[in-house]
């Protein structure tokens, strides 16, 4: 009995022992907080950081992941090194060569004809026309022949080939028989192969930069191109001339021997859409350097230069069918030159849009209510 009872009286000085100090420390504690008044809220700040920070990396990683799917779904060029035939393999790697050095045979000095302005084709076509969103040729061969709004009727690779030598190359247009026709269109037929006839290759031609809320300024644009162009295009825009000064290391982007009126880069979109991915120099879908506000600006300043002119009459015969950003009236809109120009775009996409519906709902109806 008496065990029971020394047990009862220890167990119970233990716990007023343990209720005693743990009153010590509480007060201590207490007293030390208001005097002190340390900041507990940081470590619920951190563990929010470090949350955030996750999320952030899952995001980055999600984005890469899905960039990288993107990307290898792109369009790539056959190699010609598969072409066993000699004659055909000798004849797409002129056309490559033609492409990659235009001016050497085609330009002021060019060794074969003397018809274009001294730029390559390679100079808009980037890696002779094969670069991912780099104006390459990709849908070129399974789109052709086909409709264009710009002549108004169905177009062959010839013609599309000699729009370009006649306006971004401002030249004389190339014999559609002559060896450097065939050549050049073998070679844009050959890496196109692989694509179905009337598919459109991902990752083909320019990419469609979005509208801008605002019309692009030039002003702006100006600061872009001394800031990243200027050291190799050239303060007056000109280009820098290669030692041999038969082609251009860095081609003209405006003044006499650049792209003219007609180019299609002298359309904003186009010219936007083209340095998004590949200006300046080593930019790339994945990495590119200018954000898409930059490159609008950009296009607005290089494309407010002066350049050759071209003879647009009879580009466009129905006017409502032209571009939204085709500079020249006459438009089937109320909007100005300038506006087409420069924009705002979207309200000018609206009512393009509108219009087109109009027409849509009114070729729908029986032909007594149309009258």
């Amino acid at each position: 009995m008496k065990n029971n009872t020394d047990k009862f009286i220890s167990c119970f000085i233990a716990i007023l022992l343990f209720f005693l100090i743990g009153t010590i420390l509480l007060a201590s504690f207490a007293l030390y907080c208001r005097i002190y008044k340390p900041n507990f809220s940081i470590f619920y700040k951190k563990n929010e950081i470090d949350t955030n920070a996750q999320k952030a990396a899952w995001a980055q990683w999600e984005a890469e992941k899905k960039l990288k799917t993107e990307m290898a779904s792109f369009w790539s060029a056959a190699s010609i090194y598969e072409i066993k035939d000699p004659v055909l393999r000798k004849q797409v790697e002129y056309g490559k060569e033609l492409i990659s050095h235009t001016a050497k045979y085609l330009g002021p000095k060019g060794s074969v004809l003397q018809i274009t302005n001294g730029m390559n084709c390679q100079n808009c076509h980037l890696d002779a026309g094969t670069k991912a969103y780099g104006n390459n040729y990709g849908a070129v061969f399974a789109t052709y022949p086909k409709y264009r709004a710009r002549s108004g009727m169905k177009e062959d690779i010839y013609k599309r080939i000699n729009d370009c030598v006649e306006r971004s190359l401002n030249g004389e247009a190339l014999d559609n028989e002559g060896a450097e026709m065939q050549a050049i269109k073998a070679y844009i037929e050959f890496v196109g192969k692989d694509v179905p006839k009337g598919k459109k290759a991902k990752a083909s031609g320019i990419f469609d930069l979005p509208f801008l809320d605002r019309a692009i300024d030039p002003e702006k644009g100006k600061l872009i191109y001394v800031a990243k162009c200027q050291s190799c295009h050239q303060e007056n825009g000109e280009g820098l001339l290669a030692e041999d000064k038969i082609e251009y290391t860095y081609p003209p982007l405006w003044g006499n021997n650049s792209y003219n009126f007609g180019a299609g880069l002298y359309r904003m979109s186009r010219f936007a859409g083209y340095v998004k991915y590949n200006m300046p120099q080593g930019a790339t879908f994945d990495a590119p350097q200018l954000t898409d506000e930059e490159a609008w600006d950009l296009a607005a300043f290089v494309n407010s230069q002066p350049r050759p002119a071209k003879d647009l009459s009879n580009d466009w015969p129905k006017i409502a069918e032209k571009p939204i950003d085709h500079p020249f009236g006459l438009f089937a809109d109320t909007f100005s030159e300038k506006e087409h120009k420069f924009g705002p775009f979207k309200p000018i996409e609206a009512e393009k849009k509108r219009q087109k519906e109009a027409k849509n709902t009114l070729n729908s109806l029986p032909t007594q209510s149309k009258k």
